[in-house]
This record gives structure tokens, sequence and C-alpha cells, in this order.
């Protein structure tokens, strides 16, 4: 058995994973802030291993999805901008209090394997999962493997700039791409023209701006609202640029969405980032990149972590 956890910026997930890549049992918790994540991720793994009813002794690995740069080698979080974690020695301080192996990988790095293994990119060649959460993720899988770059660290492309100049990013610099397509790109988005439109429907759906969810813009833009469609389409025009600029890199078989944005449906999600990729993507053949909805949801990042996947 295995167990997998996924951490977020704000929120962790554990499970319990057999070999089949099968969640038996999962427990849930806030990602602290007071740097106390050790313990988090521990109480998090024991409760989902009592939970499925396994025996500490049946557990092989532990894995951990991080969001941010790790070593894998020394089980070393090296940092992570939007938990505020540097150089830490992860690993090592889990494995003091509890003696199992444990690996660390990337966070998108662990949806991408797991969508790979069990989801939407089972079967591809090439995948690559792009995570739409507290920032924006990527991981790519290449015949198996996970891609890793100069120091093991895979494409940050949350972190590749769109817009020069632009907002302020965690990490340091500005107009980064998950300033804008990430969740809380979006519900920064959705204050802004707010405020500029007092008349919106946003007003009556979210109360206050510190109430505004990444559902408000779309729910409004549903029920006709200019303000709800401007930001909408302000969002899709920004997240469809990444998506471009990674598949001409890449150019995958399977491109994947993932996260709670993922979810808002066809119409006025995927269908117009389909339309925006495949015109402006840099493909003269006919095997272009698929652009899909990733299956697994959360479990993806806990099936990643959780189950071996050859490295690069």
């Amino acid at each position: 058995m295995y167990v997998g956890v996924d951490v977020g910026g704000t929120n962790l997930a554990a499970g319990l994973v057999d070999e089949q890549c099968r969640i038996v049992a999962r427990a849930v918790g806030k990602t602290p802030k007071d740097g106390s994540l050790d313990d988090a991720i521990l109480a998090l793994a024991r409760k989902a291993v009592h939970a499925g009813g396994a025996r500490p002794e049946e557990i092989v690995r532990l894995g951990i999805g991080i969001p941010g740069a790790v070593d894998r080698t020394h089980g070393v979080v090296l940092h992570t901008p939007n938990i505020r974690m540097e150089n830490t020695p992860l690993a090592r301080q889990i494995q003091e209090k509890w003696p199992v192996p444990v690996a660390l990988e990337n966070d998108a790095g662990c949806a991408a394997a797991g969508e790979y293994l069990a989801g939407a990119a089972r079967g591809a060649r090439s995948a690559m999962v792009v995570t739409l959460g507290t920032g924006v993720g990527a991981g790519l899988v290449v015949d198996g493997a996970l891609f890793l770059g100069c120091g093991g660290i895979g494409p940050e492309a949350g972190h590749m700039v769109i817009h020069p100049g632009g907002r302020p990013c965690n990490c340091g610099r500005k107009g980064c791409w998950e300033r804008y397509a990430s969740a809380t790109g979006l519900k920064q988005t959705t204050r802004e023209v707010m405020l500029r439109r007092k008349d919106s429907l946003m007003w009556q759906l979210a109360q206050s701006l510190e109430a505004v969810s990444g559902k408000t813009a779309f729910q409004a833009a549903r029920m006709g609202d200019e303000g709800g469609r401007e930001v909408v389409e302000d969002y899709l025009f920004h997240l469809g640029l990444g998506l471009v600029n990674l598949v001409n890199c890449f150019h995958p078989e399977i491109l994947c969405l993932g996260g709670g944005v993922s979810n808002e449906g066809d119409d006025l999600f995927l269908t117009p980032l389909r339309r925006m990729v495949e015109e402006e993507s840099f493909n003269p053949t006919e095997n272009r990149t698929r652009l899909v909805k990733a299956q697994l949801g959360n479990d993806a990042g806990i099936i990643g972590a959780a189950v071996p996947l050859i490295r690069q």
C-alpha cells in the first residue's frame, strides 16, 4: 500500500492507494501557515491509513506533492512561493517520526503522473497537466517518465511572464501567468471589475469583495451580466495565452486542465479555449494536441504522489 499527500496553498488531501492506483481511503485538512507542515502531513497520512484499515507496516511509500521546487534526491523543499518554505528537509522531518520511505515531488508533476496512470492521459505517449488552483502548476510526462530539467526541476509554467510589468507575483517577478490564470488571479480580476461596475450582478452573487469566489464571474456571465462576461473573457484570454505557449513549446498529445475552474463546462470554458489553442498553435499536421478536462480531480495529485512513476 502507498500513501499520497497533495499539498495545496490552502488545503491538504491524503489518500491510501493500492497497487492498481485506486484510492482506498481519504483524509483532508487545512495547510498550516505556521511552519508545522510535517506534523500536518503526518497526522493526515496516518488518518488515511487508519480509515483504510491498513497497518503502518504495510505502507511502502509516502509520497508528497509540493507546490514548488523540490530536491528529490535529498527530500528537501527548496522553494514554495505560496507556502513560504525554503530549503526545508521535509522528508527527514517526517521520517524522524514515522520510518517509512518518503518521496517529494512537485504537485503538478504528481497531477500529471496521476492522470497518466489512471485518468484522462492514460495511454498517451506524452501528456501535460495544468492545474488551476491557488497558483498554476504544470507537469509533463513523456514515454512513461516525468520530464525534469536542470536540477530536477519540472516546468514551472505558472511563472512564465505573459504580462511584462503586470501583477506582482509571490516568486518576485511581475506579470506571471499564474497571477492571471489561477483561481487567485480570477478572483482578483473579478474584484477589479466589480469595483468598476457597481451595477453588476456579481455584487448580488458575492455580497462583498471578500466573498468573491472563482465561480462568481462565471455565474454572472451565465445570467447575462456584462461584468461577468468581461471577467470571463479576460480570464480565458490570459489562460489561453499560456496554454498556446505550452503547446507550441512541447506539443503534447494531450493537455489536461485540472482545478476547480475547469469544472465550468464546455460552453464558457473548454470550447473557447480549444478554439484559441487550435487557431494559434504552430502545428501544420493533423495530429494536434487535444485539450481535455482532467478526470481525477484532486485524486490525480494523491495517486501521482503515492505510486512511483519511472523518472527521467
